[in-house]
C-alpha cells in the first residue's frame, strides 16, 4: 500500500523559509511524476510545482517561481519543497501528490489533479507575522 507522508509546516513570518518532505512509503517504481499543491480556506486546490522523472524538468506556479524549489531524491522515494521569501498568501495546506508511469507531458502535472495517483494528507503552512 502506498503512502505519501508529508511533514515541514509550521508558522513563519513574511520572508522566512520553510521546507516540505514528502515521503512515498510503499512505492517501488523509478518512473513517477511528484506534484506539491495547496488549498487555502474557501478556496480551490492549486498547483505549485511538479518535477517529471525523466529529465528532471519542473515546472513552477507564477506565484512562487523563482520563491520556491521543488526536488527529489529518487533513491530514498523523497520530494521536497524549498519555500523561501514566503508571504502571508502563500499560507495554505500544502499536498504532495504522485503519479505513476512514464512522464512525457511534464507540465501537465502542474494543474491537473487527474493525473496523480496517490496524494499526501497535507501539512499546513502559515505565514503571519
Amino acid at each position: 500500500q502506498v503512502q505519501l507522508v508529508e511533514s515541514g509546516g509550521g508558522l513563519v513570518q513574511p520572508g522566512g523559509s520553510l521546507r516540505l518532505s514528502c515521503a512515498a512509503r510503499g512505492f517501488t517504481r523509478d518512473d513517477y511524476a511528484i506534484g506539491w499543491f495547496r488549498q487555502a480556506p474557501g478556496k480551490e486546490r492549486e498547483g505549485v510545482s511538479c518535477v517529471g522523472n525523466s529529465d528532471g524538468s519542473t515546472y513552477y506556479a507564477d506565484s512562487v517561481r523563482g520563491r520556491f524549489t521543488i526536488s527529489r531524491d529518487n533513491a530514498k522515494k523523497m520530494a521536497y519543497l524549498q519555500m523561501n521569501s514566503l508571504k502571508p498568501e502563500d499560507t495554505a495546506v500544502y499536498y504532495c501528490a504522485l503519479g505513476e508511469g512514464v512522464v512525457r507531458h511534464v507540465e501537465a502535472f502542474l494543474t491537473d489533479k487527474r493525473l496523480y495517483d496517490y496524494w499526501g494528507q497535507g501539512t499546513q503552512v502559515t505565514v503571519s507575522s
